[in-house]
């Protein structure tokens, strides 16, 4: 499990994504351009890491063509997951994205700490605990 973020001005973490088992993650505007990164990459459980640099990368894509196929699918999901995620973090309440992250992938919740899910959300660990609270006692009722 991997996380990836950004650090404000003010020294607040800002979830970008939570990489699980077989997922690919990095700062693709470093990686494409060789400009300083803007996201940090964390290792939050134990993990066995692939690293490839960028000429590495464009000469395995070149002599293996199901890896550019691969890599395009990988680069296509990417682009939809993270279009998805900016209309839900404009378009939705912080109830409604706690939801979706629940019926999505709600085991995140067993693997990573609240204050990082919360960031993830956009929302205070406060507001989290109060959310996940409203929703338990909603379901006893």
């Amino acid at each position: 499990m991997l996380k990836s973020y950004n650090i404000d001005d003010k020294g607040v973490e800002h979830m970008n994504m939570f990489a699980w088992e077989g997922w690919w993650t990095s700062d693709m505007n470093s990686f494409l351009w060789g400009e300083k990164a803007f996201f940090n990459i964390d290792v939050l459980e134990d993990a066995e890491l692939l690293m490839i640099t960028l000429a590495d990368y464009e000469a395995m894509t070149l002599k293996v063509p199901i890896m550019d196929r691969y890599f395009r699918i990988l680069f296509q999901n990417s682009i939809v997951t993270k279009e998805r995620r900016l209309v839900s973090s404009t378009t939705h309440s912080a109830e409604e994205k706690y939801m979706q992250l629940v019926e999505s992938n709600a085991v995140i919740f067993q693997r990573i700490p609240q204050n990082l899910i919360a960031s993830y959300l956009g929302i205070t660990p406060e507001t989290l605990s109060r959310i996940k609270n409203h929703t338990a006692s909603h379901k006893q009722s």
